[in-house]
């Protein structure tokens, strides 16, 4: 072969050579997953927990009517007339009327009570507001009820927020409930207003219309009808009165059934 023919057919084969694809390498095997995967753990955060058993809260019937057989408006008194209240004027308080209030203001360690004028009551529901403007602590106020002479029957205000009551006969102080507290019974300044359910011995006391306590005493049936102040500490005390409402009762006390004679 000539020279020429040889050179000829170098050049054609590493032409060739030059088009073949660099990487002769085998596939890498493609690895298959095993049929059965190891599960991963899910983390809870908030385990459910097991659903509560509902407790049952009793029901409790309405308590009975406390203030039963109140009827028409027998009287009603916004103040305006001087001449139908006791009132007075000393060194140690005073008993006034002005701007359709009773206003009693009493000087330290001193008390004061004003009644109305010819009203004699037995059977009864009654209501009247009450605003301590100066008292503290033990200094008291409130209704006087069936009132003869020195005796009667007295509902008792602290200014503390202690409610009570007593009988008075000629001097002598009987308690008929001794002191509770009550949210309802407010100090200086503030305002309630006080009922007084009355039929044959019973009486109950209501403090903006919410049932308070009962009281069982026999000794005075009727009488008459006022209110008071006392101070008790080393400071004077203040009560104004409004706004007198006494309404009709028409209800009969049930009577006990005796028990069995043995």
């Amino acid at each position: 072969m000539s020279p020429v023919r040889i050179l000829f057919f170098l050049c054609g084969l590493l032409s060739l050579v030059a088009c073949l694809p660099v990487n002769l390498a085998p596939p890498t095997e493609t690895l298959v997953p095993s049929e059965t995967a190891t599960p991963t753990e899910t983390i809870v955060w908030f385990p459910p927990s097991a659903t509560a058993t509902q407790l049952l809260v009793p029901t409790y019937t309405g308590t009975p009517e406390m203030s039963p057989g109140i009827g028409r408006v027998t009287l009603k008194d916004n103040f305006s007339d001087e001449e139908v209240w006791d009132l007075a004027t000393s060194d140690s308080g005073s008993a006034a009327i002005n701007r359709n209030r009773l206003t009693l203001a009493v000087q330290p360690g001193y008390y004061l009570a004003s009644m109305r004028r010819e009203l004699l009551l037995g059977d009864f529901y009654a209501e009247i507001t009450a605003r301590p403007s100066l008292c503290r602590g033990e200094d008291n106020y409130g209704l006087v009820v069936r009132g003869v002479g020195s005796s009667f029957y007295r509902f008792v205000l602290a200014c503390n927020g202690m409610i009570r009551a007593e009988r008075i006969s000629g001097g002598t102080r009987l308690p008929l409930q001794e002191p509770i507290p009550s949210g309802d019974a407010p100090g200086a300044p503030g305002e309630v207003r006080m009922g007084i359910w009355a039929v044959a011995n019973e009486m109950r006391l209501f403090l903006n219309g919410r049932y308070q306590f009962s009281v069982v005493e026999p000794s005075f049936p009727s009488g008459a009808l006022g209110v008071f102040v006392r101070s008790t500490g080393e400071t004077p005390a203040t009560v104004t009165f409004s706004d007198l409402a006494v309404y009709e009762v028409d209800y009969t006390l049930p009577t006990k059934t005796p028990l069995p004679t043995p």
